[in-house]
C-alpha cells in the first residue's frame, strides 16, 4: 500500500541526481541537528511514557468500587419504591445494568485496552505509512545539508578571490594611480567597483548563521507542535483511565446514565489522536519531500558540475540567507496543519469537552510562541 501512494505521488515530485554523502558528514549532521525531522528518541520516549503511565490505571479503583456498592444500593431502593408506589412494573434488564457495569469496573484494564484496540490498529498502519516516507525525507535532507555547505565553500572561495583582487588592486593603485590618466582612471572605477560590490556581498559567514537560525527555528517549530500533541494525548488518555472508573460508577444513577458514554466516546477520540498526528505528518512529509527535492536541483545548479557560477552564485548571495525558502516553509505549514488533530478527531468521534480543552491549550502555546517570537526579534 505504501508503495502504491509513493507511485501516486512520484509525479510531483522534482527528480534530482542523487548526492553522494559522507558517513562523517551524516554522523556530524544527524549529532547537531538530529536523526530526523522527528527526533527518533523522543518519538520513542513519548510512546513508552504513555506504555508507562497507563500501568497505574487502577489507582482509584477501590474508590470506584466502593461508590459503585453505594449507587447500587440507591438505584435499588429507587427501582423497589417505583414498583412498590405501582409507578413500574419489574423489568428484568434494567436491574442488571449495575451488575454489567461493576463487571467493566473490575476488568476495567482489559476493557481499556479492548476499546483502545481500533485505534491502536489505525496508528500502527499510519506509523508505517509515515516511517516509510520518513525514511526517503530524512536521506534528502542530508543530501540538502550537503550541498548546502559545498554552496558555502563556494561563495568562501570567490570571497577570498575577490579579498585577493582587492589586495592586489590597491598595491597597483599606490604605484601607479598618479601616472594615469583621468580617462583611465574612469575606466579603472569601472572595473573595481563592482569588485568591492561583489566582496562586500560575499559576506557568507552572517548568512550562514542567519540560514541556520532560520531553519533550526523552522525545525524545532514543527518538533514543538507535534509533541505538544502527543503529550496532550497522553495527558489527556491518562486521565480517562484513571478517573474513567468514577465515571462508569457514576453512571449507575438515572440522572448520570450517559456518564458512560460520554467517557467511551471522548477515550476513543484522544485515542484517535496517534494514528491521525502520524498521517498529518506523513502527508506533510510528501510537502518536505517536493520541498527537499526542488532545494536539491537548485543548489545542484549552482554549485554546477564545471565549477561555480559566478553571476547566479552574486545574486543567491544577495538574498541575505543560503535558503530558497522552500523547506522552511513545509516545516511551517506541517506545524499548523498538527494543532487540527483534535478537531479532526470530533470530526470522527463527536464528543465535547476534549476539542474545547485542546484548543484552549493550543491558544496558549501560540501565545507562547508569539512572546518567544517577540522576545527573538527584541533581542
Amino acid at each position: 500500500m505504501l508503495d502504491k501512494l509513493f507511485a501516486g505521488t512520484a509525479g510531483f515530485f522534482v527528480q534530482s541526481a542523487p548526492v553522494s554523502v559522507p558517513d562523517s558528514f551524516r554522523d556530524t549532521f544527524n549529532f547537531l541537528q538530529g536523526n530526523g525531522v522527528y527526533e527518533e528518541g523522543t518519538m520513542h520516549f513519548l510512546k513508552e511514557m504513555k506504555n508507562t503511565i497507563w500501568t497505574h490505571y487502577d489507582a482509584f479503583i477501590a474508590d470506584a468500587q466502593a461508590l459503585c456498592a453505594i449507587f447500587m444500593l440507591i438505584f435499588f431502593a429507587i427501582k423497589s419504591y417505583e414498583m412498590i408506589s405501582g409507578d413500574k412494573k419489574l423489568e428484568i434488564m434494567p436491574l442488571l445494568r449495575p451488575f454489567a457495569l461493576v463487571m467493566v469496573i473490575l476488568w476495567w484494564p482489559t476493557f481499556t485496552r479492548v476499546v483502545a484496540y481500533p485505534t491502536d490498529l489505525v496508528a500502527a498502519k499510519t506509523e508505517a505509512m509515515f516511517d516509510g516516507s520518513q525514511t526517503v525525507v530524512n536521506d534528502l535532507r542530508i543530501q540538502r545539508a550537503k550541498l548546502m555547505v559545498e554552496l558555502a565553500d563556494q561563495l568562501l572561495t570567490v570571497q577570498a578571490q575577490t579579498e585577493t583582487a582587492k589586495q592586489e588592486a590597491d598595491t597597483w593603485y599606490e604605484n601607479a594611480w598618479e601616472s594615469v590618466k583621468s580617462s583611465v582612471k574612469e575606466s579603472f572605477a569601472d572595473v573595481w567597483n563592482p569588485i568591492v560590490e561583489m566582496r562586500n556581498r560575499l559576506q557568507v559567514g552572517l548568512q550562514l548563521l542567519a540560514t541556520s537560525l532560520v531553519e533550526t527555528l523552522a525545525i524545532w517549530i514543527l518538533r514543538i507542535a507535534v509533541y505538544v500533541i502527543f503529550i496532550i494525548q497522553i495527558i489527556f488518555s491518562t486521565i480517562l483511565i484513571i478517573l474513567g472508573p468514577f465515571s462508569v460508577a457514576v453512571s449507575i444513577l438515572p440522572a448520570f446514565r450517559d456518564s458512560f458514554t460520554t467517557w467511551i466516546a471522548r477515550f476513543i477520540s484522544v485515542n484517535l489522536y496517534s494514528g491521525i498526528a502520524y498521517l498529518v505528518m506523513y502527508v506533510a512529509s510528501l510537502f518536505q519531500h517536493y520541498a527537499m527535492e526542488a532545494e536539491i536541483s537548485r543548489y545542484q545548479e549552482l554549485v554546477g558540475t564545471t565549477g561555480a557560477d559566478m553571476e547566479k552564485l552574486s545574486v543567491f548571495a544577495g538574498n541575505g540567507l543560503l535558503s530558497f525558502g522552500i523547506v522552511v516553509g513545509t516545516f511551517i505549514i506541517g506545524a499548523l496543519t498538527m494543532l487540527t488533530v483534535p478537531s479532526i478527531s470530533t470530526w470522527i468521534v463527536s464528543t465535547s469537552g476534549i476539542s474545547s480543552a485542546a484548543s484552549s491549550m493550543g491558544r496558549g502555546a501560540s501565545t507562547m510562541g508569539r512572546m518567544a517570537a517577540g522576545a527573538m526579534g527584541g533581542g
